[in-house]
Formats: structure tokens, C-alpha cells, sequence
């Protein structure tokens, strides 16, 4: 599931009639990037979550066939759920098996293949070096991949493996992630692991400016899809 659904407050004037997935960093829009990641990994069904100026992204990926997916998505109307109460309207389009979860928003050249949940884990996630703008982080990666909140945290990258049972009993409408998680966390049964390699959080416009620029000077590069330089 690619979360594409929020209003990117942020990232204004640039969102105003756009939906910051569908922004433009390297000649790519940032969706795309995660489209063929999932491509390549061998994944066929994605699901993706619309809201603000939900038809841009319909009208321009369609049914997903030119990405070399099968695009699937959950409507949430006129006001966003929130990244928990998303994934809970999405569930009947997600199947009762564990699924992945990226953020529309962030860039990255993490492989998907590379993600190793443990056993009984509710929720894995990748987790990133504090960024500027999160310096204080979220969890601490501790032994045998499980997560807390003692130590050295690290920063959640938007990239997780969810078990469908993290979100049982959850009734629809809005929902934050959080609280979700540190459930999980409480029960040990929230992992993680750490990936060393480029990421952003495309939240301002600042930030896309400068993930643009490293793109196309070759300074970043992603996995699968290459960039224009110059």
C-alpha cells in the first residue's frame, strides 16, 4: 500500500492543486519511484489510498499497467483518515496476509526484498539516521531486531511490514499510526531493522528542491529508475 491520501500542508503553494506524491524530483514523480520498486521486487498489486486531489492520481497512473503493477484504490472522500485510519479503510483491498506500507512522500533507495520481519511481529519497520527536522527520533533499534524507546532512537522511515491483527477491532474513520504502534510496542511485538542509504522526507519545498538537484547531478541515485543528469 502506498499512503497518497494527505493534504501536504507543507509543501504549499505546490499542493494546492496537487498531491504531494505526484510531485516531480529527478524527472520522476515521487509515486513512481515506489511503483517500480514494487515492480521489480515481483510485486502485481498495489494498493493506493486517495484524498486531496485524489484524481490526479487516478487519471494519471490509471489501472497501473504502464508501471508494471495492478493499481487498486481506496477512496476516503474529502477529508483524510490518517495513516492508521487509511490502512484500516483499505484492509478489505489488503487481504488477510502481512503487507508492506510506504509513505507517498519519501524518497529512498531502500530494497523492498530486503525487508526481515521476525516472527510474530505485528508491525517491522525500516528506520533511518535522525533527519534535521527530527532530530529526536522515534524508536531504538535494540537486539533481536525488536523495538523501544531507551537509547540511541532512530527515525521511522515510512517504510513498514504490517500484520493485518495490528489493526483488529480498530472502527473506521480517522486514526493516527501511532498509537497503534506503541500498542505493538508495549507487547514486543513492534521490529524494526536499519537502512543505511539515501532517504528523504519530501516534506517542504525546500527539501524537494534539494533531493531534485542531487538526482539530477547524479549525487543520488534509486535502484530502478534511473535519473536525467544535468
Amino acid at each position: 500500500m502506498i499512503l497518497a491520501a494527505g493534504r501536504g500542508e507543507r509543501m504549499r503553494p505546490l499542493t494546492e492543486k496537487l498531491p504531494k506524491p505526484m510531485l516531480e524530483v529527478g524527472g520522476h514523480r515521487l509515486i513512481e519511484y515506489h511503483l517500480a520498486s514494487l515492480a521489480g521486487l515481483g510485486v502485481r498489486d498495489v494498493v493506493v489510498n486517495l484524498s486531496w486531489h485524489g484524481a490526479r492520481i487516478r487519471e494519471a497512473l490509471g489501472d497501473g499497467a504502464a508501471h508494471g503493477v495492478g493499481l487498486h484504490y481506496s477512496e476516503e472522500g474529502p477529508e483524510p483518515l490518517g495513516t492508521g485510519g487509511g490502512i484500516v479503510a483499505a484492509l478489505p483491498l489488503l487481504g488477510p496476509a502481512p503487507f508492506l506500507v510506504l509513505n507517498g512522500d519519501v524518497w529512498t533507495d531502500f530494497e523492498p526484498r530486503l525487508l526481515r520481519a521476525p516472527a510474530g511481529s505485528l508491525a517491522h519497520l525500516v528506520l533511518v539516521e535522525n533527519p534535521e527536522h527530527h532530530p529526536e527520533g522515534d524508536f531504538a533499534l535494540e537486539s533481536g531486531g525488536r523495538l523501544g524507546i531507551g537509547g540511541q532512537r532512530l527515525t521511522y522511515a515510512g517504510i513498514g511490514l504490517f500484520d493485518p491483527a495490528l489493526f483488529v477491532g480498530q472502527p473506521p474513520g480517522f486514526l493516527p499510526l501511532k498509537p497503534l504502534l506503541d500498542a505493538a510496542l508495549l507487547a514486543g511485538r513492534l521490529t524494526g531493522q536499519r537502512h543505511g542509504g539515501a532517504w528523504c522526507d519530501v516534506g517542504t519545498p525546500a527539501r524537494l528542491a534539494a533531493l531534485d538537484a542531487d538526482l539530477r547531478l547524479g549525487r543520488a541515485r534509486h535502484p530502478v529508475l534511473s535519473s536525467p543528469v544535468g
